[in-house]
């Protein structure tokens, strides 16, 4: 269907829709590549096919012939010079919510780093506390601690644990594979019945369990235990890094891992002593 025209060209709705939409396509390509050395190239590119698009509307010949071949090259010479860009725009087209239905890599590799992590944590006598948002949104939870906004792996981790680091304190917060905020403050389990053993970081673990559905992992600085929490129960204790990777995916992710054993949740009260 015909709205106008722009001299000899009919100009109708799916026209402009596809205006909008190349807009938008490039618009976000920009916001990805803003920062980076990129930039200016991608401006420079716009501005050409602009120019071209102009020239063409108005019946320049010579001037359309003449911007996209230089247009051509201009694009060629932008993907051999930053490549280095464009995967990292790749990825985080990937990692998009709809991609992710699709594609869980990025998942898969969040629980690979926290597995990783909780090991080194477990063998340096540090303790550690990480949730998993799921489900619910714990808005209220991150907005309690510093914003990290991060692609997780295990070295910041360990690092944002480290007894010396200012944020080594409360709990960090996972959503996807980013580390979105650390020292957050969670709330302590109001459950009577809990093991008074139990240190701080295990309670709060429990406590934002039965808050929301968040997945908690919590490394004791006294025995270096690995523990995971699931609607304010223990459902493993002690694990290594296989086990630990096994039962993220499991709660995480149980798409992906279609055959897991089934196990049986510890009561809340459980034995070993006190952990901080």
């Amino acid at each position: 269907m015909e709205l106008f025209r722009i001299g000899f060209l009919p100009v109708g709705v799916i026209d402009i829709i596809d205006i909008i939409a190349v807009t938008l396509v490039f618009y976000q390509i920009y916001k990805i590549m803003r920062g980076t050395r990129a930039t200016q190239m991608f401006a420079g590119l716009m501005l050409l096919m602009v120019a071209g698009s102009v020239a063409q509307l108005v019946g320049m010949t010579g001037m359309t012939w003449l911007i996209q071949s230089v247009g051509a090259v201009w694009v060629i010479a932008f993907v051999i010079l930053f490549q280095p860009e464009l995967r990292r725009m790749l990825i985080q087209i990937g990692q998009i919510g709809f991609m992710k239905t699709f594609f869980r890599t990025a998942g898969q590799r969040a629980v690979a780093e926290v597995a990783r992590a909780a090991l080194e944590l477990s063998k340096h006598r540090f303790g550690g506390l990480i949730v998993f948002q799921r489900k619910t949104g714990i808005r209220g939870i991150v907005e309690t601690g510093i914003a990290v906004q991060s692609e997780i792996s295990w070295e910041l981790l360990v690092t944002l644990f480290h007894p010396r680091t200012p944020l080594h304190d409360g709990a960090v917060i996972v959503i996807g594979d980013t580390v979105v905020a650390a020292k957050c403050i969670l709330p302590l389990t109001i459950h009577e019945q809990a093991d008074k053993t139990l240190g701080t970081r295990h309670l709060a673990a429990i406590g934002i369990s039965e808050e929301v559905d968040a997945v908690a992992v919590v490394i004791s600085e006294e025995s270096g235990s690995i523990s995971i929490v699931v609607g304010g129960k223990f459902v493993g204790r002690n694990l290594d890094e296989k086990t630990l990777t096994s039962e993220l995916t499991r709660l995480l992710y149980p798409n992906i891992l279609k055959q897991s054993t089934n196990q049986t949740t510890d009561p809340l009260p459980t034995p070993g002593g006190a952990s901080s």
